[in-house]
């Protein structure tokens, strides 16, 4: 498919040279206000130097793409996650770093899914997006953008400070797989509860250097595309019926399922509903058990009502956010078929998406 290429900032004489590929999948941050219909609309991004013209001032390249179809993110799907990942993957060699403009609705989605299918990535790979519109007086797109841009193209002996995939929003930097979107009428959309912000940008830029992944010299790009979605997420809630459980856990060709279970990881201990799981473990489902709470982590085994779980082969996901839980999960699918080699690589930290 082809794309839209707009260079911005060529090298600069005298200057090393650093490189950041953009990639405009659509959301709130490219819409404007239209004058004859009063609402917001979509905008030729390339036009993106007569709503930031502070970009001229960054000295590094920039390269910007947009993608064929500009999405809103509850449009989102794997099949775009496998184009931004061949993006990537085609140009890692052209481009120091690379950043994504990206609706904010399923941001933490797609970070935590590129955080699995990038292995061995070496460079930073920032989504930002925005609130309101880059078209609107107040708009919190052109902070976003600009300071996405600089941390993308951050140095230190000649090395990227952050080589990995990031969400920044609203002057934090956070693990893509750790991020969750909590806000949807306030500036500071993402929070990140069980693991510390990358950075902080403020008058400078402060770098949380202990909690970001090293640099690994020589390290190669291994990318991975292979997405099985016959997945689900099973959220518990006082009175739910064995009907629902059943009828969920019985769904055709389902792989797996993100289970959201109460503190620590605790769920009912009615028969029918242990049954039911161990039904579908039996028959080769997978099922990943995460806590509802926003903080702290699923200690299976801790409580009966837990220990349960880990008798009839539930897989605990320690403090894994749900959305990197169920992209995981799908992505795993997609590259094994033993449901036990599965189930010891979901309770295994792979991209420092949960603590072990």
């Amino acid at each position: 498919m082809p794309y839209k290429t707009v260079r911005i900032n060529p090298a600069l004489p005298n200057k090393p040279r650093v490189s950041v590929l953009v990639i405009y999948t659509g959301g709130t941050l490219g819409m404007v206000y239209d004058q004859k219909s009063g609402q917001l609309v979509p905008f030729d991004f390339e036009q993106v130097l007569d709503r930031v013209p502070e970009i001229h001032r960054l000295d590094f390249e920039i390269t910007l793409i947009t993608l064929g179809d500009i999405l809103d993110s509850s449009n989102m799907k794997p099949a775009v996650w496998i184009e931004l990942t061949r993006i990537i993957e085609k140009n890692y060699d052209q481009y120091d770093s690379f950043v994504i403009l990206h609706g904010t609705d399923t941001m933490a989605y797609t970070a935590s899914a590129l955080s699995f299918m990038l292995g061995g990535l070496n460079k930073p790979v920032i989504l930002t997006g925005a609130q309101l519109p880059i078209g609107v007086a107040r708009t919190d797109a052109r902070e976003n953008f600009i300071t996405a841009l600089e941390i993308a193209a951050a140095q230190q002996e000649g090395h990227p400070i952050v080589p990995e995939v990031c969400i920044y929003f609203n002057s934090m930097l956070l693990r893509g797989n750790r991020a969750t979107k909590q806000e949807s009428v306030q500036f500071n959309a993402f929070h990140s509860e069980n693991y510390p912000h990358l950075a902080m940008a403020g008058v400078s830029i402060d770098y949380n250097y202990p909690f970001i992944r090293p640099f690994v010299s020589g390290q190669p790009l291994t990318v991975r595309t292979a997405i099985d979605s016959n997945v689900t997420i099973l959220k518990l809630f006082p009175g739910i019926t064995q009907q629902v459980v059943e009828s969920i856990l019985g769904i055709p060709n389902l792989r797996g399922v993100v289970l959201e279970t109460f503190g620590a990881g605790n769920a009912p201990t009615d028969s029918w509903f242990l049954d039911a799981l161990k039904t579908a473990i039996d028959r080769g489902v997978v099922v990943f058990n995460v806590s509802q709470c926003e903080g702290g982590r699923v200690t299976q085994g801790r409580y009966q009502t837990s220990k349960l779980l880990d008798q009839i082969g539930v897989v605990s996901g320690s403090d894994i956010t749900t959305e990197a839980a169920i992209t995981k999960l799908m992505i795993l699918l997609g590259r094994e078929s033993d449901a036990r080699r599965i189930g010891t690589l979901l309770a295994t930290s792979l991209s420092g998406e949960m603590s072990e």
